[in-house]
């Protein structure tokens, strides 16, 4: 589901009221977004000449005695309304509208983001990760790639190098040799990006994560070396193997398939999910620890291999699970954070890389497990928000949360 669905599958459940409260902040975050100003005004068009709103009509909607109060605040509020076409008294009806709908979803909002501090204002907002990666060419030079124009960016070693809509693709030049030549994309945190190789093997990365590959597949096998969170689609050579390196630490060797590493420093364990195909993990050094150092994966099936062993000199093993939650393994490629039964500390590590912040804890990290999904478009101030809801208070001080007990 891409984000205008997203869009409408929410819209159409606050007209039929079937919209959970989670639900209505994600729409509400979605409306402040300009991109979406044209899908709301055709929408508040009807509903003002349908139903004839004006402000006493408005107010008389709203749920409680603070309605005067909320559609005050909104008409103090002209940075919201900055937009060419339309006129302040509009948006501020148009709000007004939304507040109605969304049945006291800004009531909640504004109490809960004033507990944030002076930081979670609108014009404070932190912004989502985006597009973007830094391109390190095989002699060192850097490119960062979304500070530059789409087109060709230039040739390496028999590969044409085509930026495209946050998409980098090698296309051969037809003058290749046959000395190896490696290009890394890193992306920062904040950021993700797209890759087609050279052999057609497609390659999402998600923030603060690596890929090592070379500009033109030779020899007898393919391989790269990945850090962070990557999901590969393979494109399927059963003469030249596909194999990925792994921290060091594992391999994953693949015929034609897709799956998804999630491979950060930080993490407690490499975690390797498979969707279609077939590929065997295995620890490195590869055949230590018996049959526990390699296993062959099923679709559905994800690998774990420990990232910190108990006994520095010993090599983990390899635990395989069964029908894991594909869905939630792919949130990130398909724009949305899953939080379903996720802990707190996992959920944060989330947020500082898709949001480039700091997240420290005043007393401890709580011990909660956390239930829900939103979009990764959403502004850090209104998940933030979301997550008041939920018992998870924090002080945003610029790029630094902390949690509080």
């Amino acid at each position: 589901m891409n984000l205008h669905e997203r869009l409408q599958y929410l819209y159409d459940r606050y007209e039929t009221g079937a919209c959970t409260h989670r639900e209505r902040l994600e729409l509400m975050e979605l409306a402040a977004m300009p991109e979406h100003e044209a899908f709301f005004k055709e929408r508040i068009d009807a509903a003002m000449i349908n139903v004839a709103y004006d402000e006493a009509t408005i107010l008389s909607l709203l749920p409680n005695k603070r309605a005067e109060e909320i559609f005050e605040e909104i008409l103090r509020q002209p940075v919201l309304v900055r937009r060419k076409a339309l006129t302040l008294r509009y948006w501020a009806a148009a709000a007004a509208i939304l507040l109605v709908l969304a049945a006291g979803a800004y009531l909640w909002f504004s109490s809960t983001a004033s507990k944030m501090g002076p930081q979670s204002s609108l014009a404070m907002e932190i912004m989502p990760g985006k597009d973007g990666a830094i391109l390190t060419l095989a002699d060192g030079k850097q490119i960062v790639l979304d500070s530059i124009a789409s087109g060709i960016i230039g040739s390496q070693n028999g590969a044409q190098l085509t930026l495209t809509n946050g998409q980098l693709a090698y296309g051969s030049s037809g003058q290749i040799n046959h000395t190896m030549e490696y290009n890394t994309i890193s992306t920062p945190k904040g950021r993700q990006f797209r890759l087609l190789l050279s052999d057609g093997t497609m390659v999402w990365l998600n923030a603060a994560s690596s890929l090592k590959y070379p500009t033109i597949f030779t020899g007898k096998e393919r391989q790269v070396t990945v850090s962070g969170e990557v999901y590969f689609e393979v494109a399927k050579n059963t003469k030249m193997p596909f194999r990925v390196s792994v921290n060091e630490k594992a391999t994953i060797d693949v015929l034609g398939t897709s799956f998804n590493v999630e491979a950060y420093s930080n993490e407690g364990a490499i975690n390797t999910t498979l969707l279609e195909g077939s590929i065997r993990a295995a620890v490195v050094p590869a055949g230590v620890g018996g049959n526990a150092a390699n296993k062959v994966l099923k679709p559905g099936q994800q690998a774990q291999i420990s990232n910190t062993p108990t006994d520095p000199g010993a090599v983990p093993g390899i635990t395989v699970i069964d029908n894991i939650d594909i869905e939630k393994v792919m949130a990130w490629k398909n724009g949305f954070f899953n939080f379903e039964g996720a802990s707190l500390a996992e959920v944060m590590k989330q947020l500082e890389r898709w949001y480039d912040i700091e997240v420290i804890y005043e007393k401890g990290i709580p011990d909660k497990k956390l239930m829900g999904k939103m979009t990764r478009d959403i502004t850090l101030n209104g998940l933030l928000a979301g997550l008041e809801e939920l018992g998870i208070h924090g002080r945003l001080e610029g790029r630094k949360l902390t949690i509080l007990p």
